[in-house]
């Protein structure tokens, strides 16, 4: 339901294919369950395991055998006899591929056929055990790193070896792909150890999933290992660290360090200094990387030169930092603090080959100050934003594995209560779901368990989703803005829950719900997971304007274009505790309010 890139997309279809559980895909992903078996049927992914099912079983067999400490004469014959077959089964027919990726079946321990490979000279590939990428030349990694590349992602290959690194990016150009599959064949073309930093561990496991899949699709080599994955090249063992920036394990490691949505993460100062004492080597090498959030966040005193300016202010020798005109910062420039700075936006993409974006479509979906901060690199301007970065993000989590919450159960939070937020598509947004967690006791944390955008979808099938949430989930409160688009909705979830609470915008119904996502805000009681960016940044985009007699809140210049849909629909829910109220009664029992 939510509008996923085409990445994310394969990823899935290529971990389901093969035979991931969807629980662990989801895990992996945070793509839901229920969008994931969606894709099943509609793409018919399972007709593909359906072809493969003779050569998987013949690989099974033979990783059960290979798996033994010593394998018995027997264990030899019957893998001889396996070999055979699998041959004969690769021969006879063509091993389909997942559609737009270029990779190699999955075979654990070697290649589709030992006859040879379509390598320089035709010389045969040994077989190989689980992380082993030891007898692999420079060229050819060089090679696998290139294929299936945009221009605009392949040529940043030239600036790797910068000490540091500073992109500011458009959303959804395949970055963190790009930077892991950077990281991925430097490592074992140099054989430097590398650290990953996200703000979460499932946006961490994404850096770790690309790479597996770099690993199989390239080389058939099983990688193993969770945060820590040791690779067996010829400059001996490479570590990989995959770390949460609340990691209790990111103090020890040595190697080049990539930050992914630094823009983000709460405490960048915390977190600079982490990478710098991970990077200290003059060898090593520091990659941030971000869409853009507020100029009050610790990382643009980075990206802006205020930081080095504040540092270097006595030291004439190095010379002020003066922010580079746009045309250079777009080709990308070495500045006169020694960082590499370049912007890539959603244009840049495009001229680089781009080919998965549709301007027009993108513009309807979004109000022009969203698209500039989204696709143009624009930072967000905060001057009259009703809610603060700082408050927002420290209200992240990094693992949001929510006690009793299994997203791939039929009842994903048992009895627990749930409170769910509809907000209604307009002109140029989307529709967006939230269900949050009841707290369980007065004072307690809301817990972002989903949050449903829904694109161009009637009405009707909007609350035909709502209802199956119905079903999964004890709900005691639905908030629906019957404003314009969504009066058709609420009268049809009324129809199978009589209880939704109709929310008829006015200037002092908007300021209610947003004074209450202030105190819920301010006070710590709400938690999403931190890779989520569009949480805060929809919270941001909401701004206080004056109606000439008062002060209402809007979520963009237009009065008439709506956005912010990810804030609305939270607020929506938090609105069934009430303005004035933390959910206790005189009894001391938490209550829902009228």
């Amino acid at each position: 339901m939510t509008t996923y890139s085409d990445e994310t997309k394969d990823l899935v279809k290529k971990l389901y294919i093969r035979r991931v559980q969807v629980s662990d895909i989801y895990r992996e992903t945070k793509v839901p369950v229920r969008t994931i078996y969606s894709w099943i049927e509609k793409h018919g992914w399972d007709s593909l395991i359906h072809k493969d099912e003779v050569l998987e079983a013949l690989n099974r067999k033979l990783v059960t055998i290979l798996d033994k400490p010593e394998l018995a004469e027997s264990d030899l014959n019957a893998v001889d006899r396996l070999m055979a077959a699998r041959a004969k089964e690769m021969k006879i027919r063509a091993m389909p591929e997942p559609a737009g990726a270029d990779v190699q079946p999955l075979l654990p321990f070697g290649d589709a056929d030992d006859s040879g490979d379509d390598s320089p000279g035709g010389k045969s590939k040994r077989k190989r055990g689980k992380n082993d990428f030891r007898g692999i030349s420079a060229d050819e990694v060089e090679a696998k790193f290139k294929k299936g590349l945009y221009a605009f992602q392949w040529k940043e290959w030239e600036n790797r070896n910068q000490r540091r690194r500073f992109y500011l990016k458009s959303r959804q150009i395949g970055w963190t792909f790009y930077m892991a599959r950077e990281a991925f064949a430097d490592a074992l073309i140099t054989g430097r150890n590398k650290a990953f930093l996200s703000a979460s561990k499932a946006q961490s496991a994404l850096f770790r999933q690309y790479i597996a899949d770099f690993a199989d699709d390239w080389f058939g080599v099983d990688l193993k290992g969770a945060d820590k994955v040791v690779l067996k090249t010829d400059h001996g063992n490479v570590y990989l660290y995959f770390l949460s920036t609340n990691s209790s394990t990111a103090q020890g490691p040595s190697g080049d360090v990539y930050i992914d949505e630094c823009f983000w993460i709460r405490d960048f100062e915390k977190l600079e200094k982490l990478a710098g004492a991970i990077a200290t080597q003059s060898h090593l090498r520091k990659t941030y990387f971000s869409t853009p959030s507020t100029k009050s966040h610790g990382a643009y005193r980075l990206w802006s030169g205020d930081k080095h300016n504040a540092i270097q202010k006595k030291r004439p020798e190095y010379p002020p930092f003066v922010m580079p005109e746009p045309k250079k910062l777009h080709k990308g420039i070495v500045c006169v603090d020694e960082m590499f700075r370049k912007i890539v936006d959603f244009d840049d993409a495009l001229k680089g080959g781009y080919d998965r974006f549709d301007r027009r479509q993108l513009e309807l979906e979004n109000d022009p100050d969203t698209f500039a901060q989204l696709y143009e690199c624009n930072f967000i301007d905060d001057t009259n934003s009703a809610f603060r970065l700082d408050d927002l993000l420290a209200c992240a989590v990094e693992d949001s594995r929510w006690p009793g919450f299994k997203p791939t159960e039929p009842r994903p939070f048992g009895n627990r209560a749930v409170w769910i937020g509809y907000d209604p598509a307009r002109n140029r947004d989307s529709a967006e779901i939230s269900v949050l967690s009841v707290p369980i006791q007065a004072g307690g944390a809301f817990q972002l368990l989903e949050k449903i955008t829904l694109h161009n979808q009637s009405w009707a099938y909007q609350a035909d989703v709502i209802h199956g949430l119905t079903k999964r989930y004890n709900v005691q409160h639905i908030g629906v803005d019957c404003t314009g688009p969504g009066a058709g909705v609420f009268e049809r979830v009324q129809e199978f829950y009589p209880a939704v609470m109709a929310i008829h915008y006015s200037v002092d119904i908007k300021t209610r719900l947003v004074l209450k996502a202030q105190d819920v805000i301010r006070s710590g009681r709400f938690k999403y997971d931190a890779m989520h960016t569009d949480v805060p940044a929809a919270f941001m985009a909401i701004r206080k304007v004056s109606t000439g007699t008062s002060i209402t809140y809007v979520a963009a210049r237009d009065q008439n274009i709506g956005h912010a849909d990810a804030a609305w629909s939270i607020m929506h829910a938090f609105f069934a505790e009430g303005l004035n109220s933390t959910g206790e009664d005189d009894s001391g029992t938490y209550v829902l309010s009228d």
